[in-house]
Parts: structure tokens; sequence; C-alpha cells
């Protein structure tokens, strides 16, 4: 395997930080996107190089692509009050380091999410997406495809767990100590996707080494976790009631995590694991729940 020189936006944050470590694990050198001294010194620390800039600096942008051999684009604006806006900048970026790739044959590794899948059938990486999301990730990314660059895309489940996560589990586990409550929705039937951030970061490192131009992988460990289960394990972690709500009450109870705690989204990762390899090998997401970590603050 020849080693590269792999730029890494969102390289700090709860999955890129693991991926940056896989990376230099393998033997790549790594050079981080960070916007912040504090960043910098994280990425220092891991043994990695630094880039100053952030996704609205597209200049920043153009020059760590320009630089690298590869870059995994993982940085998103998680503000999902203005959610429109931060899917504009995540296009920008993605053109930003595309125009410094173009006729290379460098790589290119965008990150999407299955819940950008019809929900209520097993969604496969053949699938395309069809959520009606202002997000074009997967559109940018496979554009670059057609213009000398061997870009590939990351679908990544809902719930993309392990220890510090600040994702969609602890929010809800906030809101349950909010209301005094867990809930679920309906029947509570619908199903959430999940991998751990440390099975997700071996795939960006595999989809890097050894993925297809234009290729969708899943990162998908567990298939789909019913959301019952997930409030379930919430509910007895926090010694609180565990209740059903309707879709109506849905909104006001789980705010903007409204959708995606209602929405069925069974997916497969069998052609990842069968084209690169990839084999998850950390707990699962309820296994993972029942450790306890993420109730201990």
């Amino acid at each position: 395997m020849n080693t590269m020189r792999v730029f890494v936006t969102g390289a700090t944050g709860f999955i890129g930080s693991a991926v940056v470590r896989e990376l230099l694990d393998a033997g790549h050198q790594v050079v981080g996107l960070a916007r912040s001294d504090k960043s910098a010194a994280a990425l220092s620390a891991a043994g990695a190089d630094v880039h100053y800039g952030d996704l609205d600096n597209l200049d920043s942008l153009r020059e760590g692509a320009g630089l690298a051999d590869g870059v995994i684009h993982l940085a998103f604006k998680h503000d999902f009050s203005s959610f429109e806006a931060a899917a504009a900048a995540d296009s920008l970026a993605i053109e930003a380091m595309g125009a410094a790739l173009k006729g290379t044959g460098k790589l290119f590794v965008a990150t999407s999410g299955t819940l950008m899948l019809m929900p209520g059938i097993l969604g496969t990486e053949e699938q395309v997406s069809m959520q009606p999301t202002p997000r074009r990730s997967e559109e940018a990314a496979l554009v670059l495809a057609g213009h000398g660059v061997r870009s590939s895309i990351v679908r990544l489940a809902p719930s993309v767990h392990g220890e510090d996560e600040q994702g969609f589990v602890p929010t809800l586990i906030g809101i349950a100590r909010q209301k005094g409550v867990s809930a679920y929705v309906g029947d509570g039937r619908n199903r959430w996707p999940a991998v751990h951030r440390l099975d997700a970061a071996r795939l960006f490192r595999l989809v890097l080494e050894k993925g297809d131009t234009g290729a969708i992988y899943h990162g998908v460990a567990d298939e789909g976790v019913p959301f019952r289960d997930i409030a379930g394990v919430i509910g007895r972690q926090l010694n609180l009631p565990v209740r059903s709500i309707t879709r109506e009450e849905a909104d006001a109870h789980f705010g903007w995590l409204s959708f995606a705690a209602s929405t069925d989204n069974p997916t497969s990762s069998a052609l990842t694991k069968e084209r690169l390899g990839w084999q998850p090998v950390y707990p699962a997401l309820i296994a993972d729940l029942e450790q306890g970590h993420y109730f201990k603050h």
C-alpha cells in the first residue's frame, strides 16, 4: 500500500478525530483543517499537520486539497435551524476542493447520510438519494468523478455512536431528561441504522485506499434498531417512563430531531462489506448504550 498525504476536514470532530488516528496508524500523513488554535493543538498532539481555515474560507480549502494526495471531507455545519445555509456551504466547499483536484486523478471522499434514502425500504448502496433535502453532497461529489477526480461517497448511519458522542443519541437523552419521559413515535418500530465511530473511521480509510470512482459505500453496522428499543434503554438508564407519542406530538417533543425520530431508515452495508472487506467489530448501538457512558454527564 502506498502511503498518502491526506487532507481531512472536520478533523477534530467526533468522527474526524477517529479517522485521523486511523490514517496515522496506517502510516499515512494527515493534514487536518483547523479553525482555531485549540483545534490546531489537538491535531498536533495527535501527530497530524495543521492547515488553518474553515468551510467558508474557500481559498484555504482549495490550497489544502491541492497539496494533498487525497481528501476526506467530514466537516459540516450542524446547525439544523438553518440547514439550507449549511447545505449550500457544504456544496461550495466540495466544489472548491474539487477545483483543486480536477484532472489530477487524486482521491476525494465525501460524506453523506442514510437518512437521505427513501424511508420504509431496505436502503442499499445502489439506491440514489430520494429525500427532499437541500443537502447535495452526493451530487457535488459525483460531478467530480467526471472531471478526473477519484471521488466516492460514504453514507453514514444517523447514529454514529461511541464515547463522547455529541450527536443524535445525546440529544435524545437530553430531551428525555428535560421532558421527564423517554418517548417513541407510534408503535416505535421505525428503525435506525447505526455504526460505532471506530468502525466508521476504518471504513473511511478503506474507501480512501481501495474505493472505486463514483462508488457509494454505507457506514452501517446495525441495519435497523427499532426506535422503541433505543427509547427503552434511555428510559431504564435514566429511571424514566417510556411511552408512545403520536406523530402530531413528535414535533413539539423532539424539536429538530422529530424527522429522524419518526423515520424508518433500514439500511444495508452488504455491498460495502463485499467490495472493501469491511467488517464492524465494535459494540452495536444497544450494547454501547447499555455500557452507561452516555448517561454519566
